[in-house]
C-alpha cells in the first residue's frame, strides 16, 4: 500500500511540473500578443489624430512656405476616411535585435488631391501613428524627431506609405 501512495505523489508532481511549464509558455505568448494589441490600439489613435489635425496642423516654416506655394489644398478642411489599418511581421531585425513590424494604413478621400498632396497627408497620418506608439510604450527618448522607427520591449515599428483607394 505504501508503494502506491508514493507513485501517485510522483505522478502528481510530474503533472504539476508540466502544467507550470505550459502556464509559463502561455504567459510569454500572451505578453507578446498584448504588446501587439497595445501597438495596434495606439496606431488607431494616432491615425485618428493625424486625420483630425491634418488641415489644421502646425507646420515648420519651411514646410508652411512649401505648402502655401505647391499644396494649397492642404490648408482647406477636407475629409479622409480610414478603410483599414494592418501590420505585417517583417521578421527579425538584427540591427535592433527585435522583431520588425510594419503598419500600413488604407484610406480614401472624396476630395481631389494631387499625388504630392496625398503623400503629404499620408506622411502626417504615419507620423501621428508612430508618435502615438512611442508615447504608449514611453520610448520617445529612444527614437528620432520623426518617430521612425519606434520601439517597444520586443518589437521595432515602422510604417509603409498610406495606400489611397
Amino acid at each position: 500500500m505504501k508503494d502506491n501512495k508514493g507513485q501517485i505523489s510522483a505522478e502528481f508532481l510530474f503533472l504539476f511540473g508540466v502544467l507550470i511549464i505550459i502556464v509559463m509558455l502561455s504567459i510569454i505568448f500572451a505578453a507578446n500578443e498584448n504588446e501587439l494589441n497595445m501597438a495596434m490600439a495606439a496606431a488607431k489613435n494616432g491615425v485618428l489624430e493625424g486625420i483630425t489635425t491634418s488641415s489644421s496642423g502646425i507646420y515648420p516654416t519651411e514646410t508652411f512656405n512649401d505648402y502655401s506655394i505647391t499644396k494649397t489644398n492642404l490648408f482647406q478642411p477636407y475629409s479622409v476616411e480610414i478603410i483599414n489599418i494592418s501590420y505585417n511581421d517583417l521578421g527579425y531585425d538584427t540591427n535592433y535585435d527585435k522583431k520588425r513590424i510594419q503598419f500600413k494604413v488604407y484610406a480614401k478621400t472624396s476630395d481631389r488631391f494631387t499625388h504630392d498632396e496625398l503623400t503629404s497627408i499620408g506622411d502626417r497620418i504615419n507620423y501621428n501613428l508612430r508618435k502615438s506608439i512611442a508615447i504608449s510604450f514611453n520610448t520617445t527618448a529612444s527614437t528620432n524627431k520623426l518617430y521612425n522607427p519606434v520601439f517597444s520591449n520586443h518589437y521595432v515599428y515602422t510604417t509603409a506609405n498610406v495606400k489611397w483607394i
